[in-house]
């Protein structure tokens, strides 16, 4: 009858019945009847994603309680979907779970589905990021560098530097190095400050791929830089860096930690890294590692074979001489 009435008056304002133009709620309830719940769905599944990522890896259960957490919102998120099939967050949180959780097939699902609703000109990069890193992990390059494109941004955004690094991997991937490292060398600002995760990730990938083009002496210039500016906070600001980044294909750590550890001095550490990363028999670097491998090698055999420094004894002190 409402709605009946408000056709007939042709919908202006001034012809609602004042208990309907006044009440602000009764055309949201018209349109999204379980805002509320799935309001409260959503608050509570961010809330059990932000316990999931703060679980610290190192203390019993961790990957358990880490799961049973992101399983918790997935089944609240898959619920509020339900209730509003087109409400874009609910989508796009529940596409990040899923992948999370590794169902890949459940995430595009939902990814594609939130970018249907707001648009891919819209959408944020932790949407567009997300998908084109997927599809980075299946080898789907080119559907990878579309959707990776178009997340890029301003690299002080820690979303739009991972996916700077996960375009140039899948750049590299499909043969365009050259585009790889002027995708990662536009990215870096003017004014350089290692101390921020994203930079720092950035800078770390820039060194990796000019190693995988066999420039070594790029890499090494982007890492002494690195290495003057922050000295010997280079290796736990890496390491950190490192970790809040997401790597697709999963061996690329390796290959990311044993450039860290080399630029720190740490050969031991480097050679272990190098060696994880040679394992993987379809590494598509693994000759390069192999180099690395060879030349740690052979500077240890060659300070091996160095004698030893003769350390001649401090003289003895001067005796007092007898007063006369």
């Amino acid at each position: 009858m409402a709605l009946a009435a408000l056709f007939a008056t042709g919908g202006t304002a001034a012809a609602r019945p004042a208990s309907l133009a006044d009440d602000g709620d009764f055309w949201r309830d018209m349109l999204e009847p379980h805002a509320a719940q799935v309001a409260s769905l959503l608050a509570r599944a961010r809330r059990a994603i932000g316990k999931a990522g703060s679980t610290a890896p190192d203390r019993d259960g961790a990957f358990e309680a880490r799961v049973k957490c992101l399983r918790d919102a997935y089944d609240m998120l898959r619920y509020a979907r339900r209730l509003a099939p087109d409400n874009a967050e609910v989508l796009r949180w529940l596409g990040v779970t899923a992948d999370e959780l590794g169902q890949t097939r459940e995430a595009i699902d939902a990814l594609t589905a939130s970018l249907a609703v707001t648009g891919v000109d819209r959408a944020g990069a932790d949407v567009t990021g997300r998908l084109g890193m997927i599809y980075l992990r299946l080898g789907r390059l080119d559907d990878a560098v579309t959707w990776l494109a178009r997340a890029q941004g301003a690299i002080t955004a820690a979303d739009h530097a991972v996916a700077t690094v996960h375009l140039a991997t899948a750049l590299a991937a499909r043969g365009d190095m050259a585009d790889a490292i002027d995708a990662l060398v536009h990215a870096l600002p003017a004014q350089i400050t290692y101390y921020a995760d994203p930079v720092l990730q950035v800078s770390l990938a820039l060194a990796v791929h000019y190693d995988r083009d066999e420039q070594r002496g790029a890499a090494g210039h982007v890492l002494d830089r690195m290495r003057a500016t922050l000295q010997q906070e280079l290796a736990p600001l890496g390491q950190r860096a490192l970790a809040n980044l997401p790597f697709a294909p999963a061996e690329d750590q390796y290959y990311y930690l044993a450039m860290l550890y080399e630029a720190t001095g740490d050969d031991i550490e480097a050679r272990a890294e190098w060696a994880l990363y040679a394992a993987v028999p379809d590494a598509p670097w693994r000759r390069r590692a192999l180099d690395h491998i060879q030349e740690l090698d052979a500077q240890r055999r060659a300070a091996l074979a160095r004698p030893p420094a003769v350390r001649h004894p401090a003289p003895a002190p001067a005796l007092p001489r007898p007063v006369p």
